[in-house]
């Protein structure tokens, strides 16, 4: 039986992580925290966004906490709505409903000299807590075109991350900006029923056959029926993706093989030798975010729709103008132009002395093992800088983060302390042994320029390595890296 532990914790975001986060506050005996949720139901980014053709671009079996398996897949890739189910369920089954607070959002976290938080949410209303572990994802502040124009256009335009439903696009003219993750899959359900669609392509990307197939009523009595089954599935889908980070490693033979693999399917898959060319990739596998997706190079086949391979210049009240001056009238445009990645702005977190989170990271986004930074006592986070490994699933990174930031508050209750900060020294050394492996993959080289890097080169998304080393490395995580304050 574990002890009981009264510190009052607030968890920010229901997502994947504020759940992993919740259940293992649970296991290991803190009953008193808060989970703040600034929508209406849990989900993260799976129920903010909604656009067609959302899925996951992972296998599904590999897309789920590994103490609550998933046998009701539909298939092997699923779609946003079955992801949204699982992960409201998931909260359901670990009783953490009642610790929610829905329609929630906070907008600041000062740290205060009685060595506690304040959290002012959206409605003034203040509350006091002892630990804030920061859980919000990173996929919710939409990015747009720095260009002139936007606010001018005419006809119906939003971002792919709050999509309009009430427009239908049947017959229409529609423009989509960008041609990365959310364009990949959203391109294929409007080219089937748009009049004509134009595709902004900047660059190219590397996409792999999805190769989607619905697993049949057998297989899934199966699951089911068979634990050890689903559990050698999941493994197997697990030992499929531990492929990623070799390639992704510079100079590996498993890089050559998944670029071959790619342009083999172009090849296989692209009519036109021009428009061949032009999706085809002149970076590195893994430089940008690499994809999946069976049905995105046929729809550029279509007679309705026309890749273009230039960026945005500007917007017209008419329609848009590429990067060569040609202008393109159209009825709706979507941006599928990202999102700002570890947005550390979008709450205003002041540290030990006023010191302001998002000055700090903006200088040098980093962190000590993915969740703790200097100069903010008792504050974590549940997918810090470099907090991801590309190996493994988010769910299994944060399965990990949340672990140890458990294990860590339990030490520190257990030792009577009642503030802790990572040591500068701890954080600075950890990111100096880091800052040594960046180069050896292509998201982290310099020669790289993508969302992955910053303007300040650094690169603070992904772990430089396997889920096995930063497993490691956070298991050597102990009090002794924290000052008490």
């Amino acid at each position: 039986m574990n002890s009981r532990f009264n510190t009052r914790i607030a968890v920010i975001g229901a997502g994947p992580a504020g759940i992993a986060v919740g259940r293992e506050l649970q296991q290991q005996g803190f009953t008193n925290f808060t989970i703040f949720e600034k929508a209406s139901a849990a989900g993260g980014t799976w129920h903010l966004h909604s656009y067609p053709g959302l899925a996951c671009d992972l296998w599904a079996h590999s897309y789920t906490f590994s103490y609550r398996p998933n046998p009701d897949w539909s298939a092997n890739y699923v779609g946003q709505a079955e992801i949204e189910a699982y992960l409201q369920q998931c909260v359901d089954e670990f009783g953490l409903t009642e610790n929610i607070a829905f329609n929630t959002e906070i907008k600041c976290a000062h740290y205060q000299p009685d060595k506690t938080w304040k959290l002012v949410d959206a409605g003034e209303k203040t509350h006091s807590f002892d630990v804030v572990i920061n859980c919000m994802g990173g996929q919710h502040t939409a990015i747009y075109p720095q260009v002139s124009g936007i606010e001018a256009f005419q006809g119906a335009w939003w971002h792919s991350t709050h999509w309009n439903h009430a427009v239908d696009l049947s017959g229409k003219r529609v423009a989509i900006v960008g041609s990365a993750a959310a364009a990949v899959q959203i391109v294929p359900e409007v080219a089937a029923i748009a009049g004509h669609l134009t595709v902004l392509q900047r660059t190219p990307n590397w996409i792999m056959p999805r190769n989607w197939k619905a697993y049949s009523p057998t297989q899934k009595f199966l699951f089911r029926h068979l634990p050890p089954l689903l559990k050698f599935w999941r493994w197997g889908q697990g030992l499929l993706m531990g492929t990623v980070l070799e390639g992704v490693t510079l100079g590996h033979n498993r890089m050559q093989q998944f670029e071959s693999r790619v342009h083999k399917f172009i090849a296989e898959a692209i009519d036109d030798p021009q428009l061949r060319e032009a999706v085809t990739p002149n970076t590195h596998y893994g430089c940008k975010r690499g994809l999946v997706s069976d049905d995105f190079y046929p729809a550029l086949n279509r007679d309705n729709v026309e890749l273009v391979a230039e960026g945005l210049q500007a917007v017209r009240p008419e329609g848009i103008t590429t990067t060569s001056g040609r202008e393109i009238d159209v009825d709706v445009i979507v941006y599928c132009t990202g999102y700002q990645v570890l947005d550390f702005d979008r709450i205003d977190v002041r540290g030990d002395g006023g010191t302001v989170l998002a000055e700090r990271m903006a200088q040098a986004p980093q962190a000590y093992a993915g969740i703790a930074v200097p100069g903010f006592p008792n504050y974590f986070f549940g997918t810090g800088p470099n907090g991801l490994a590309i190996n493994v699933s988010y769910f299994t990174s944060v399965e990990q983060n949340a672990a140890t930031i458990v294990r860590l508050l339990q030490e520190k209750e257990r030792a009577g302390i009642g503030a802790i900060s990572v040591r500068p020294e701890v954080e600075h050394n950890y990111n100096a042994e880091l800052s040594a492996n960046y180069e050896n993959y292509s998201w982290g080289a310099s020669s790289c320029n993508s969302y992955y890097r910053t303007e300040t080169g650094h690169a603070p998304f992904l772990f430089p390595g396997g889920f096995k080393d930063y497993r490691r490395r956070q298991a050597r995580c102990s009090l002794a890296d924290f000052e008490s304050v």
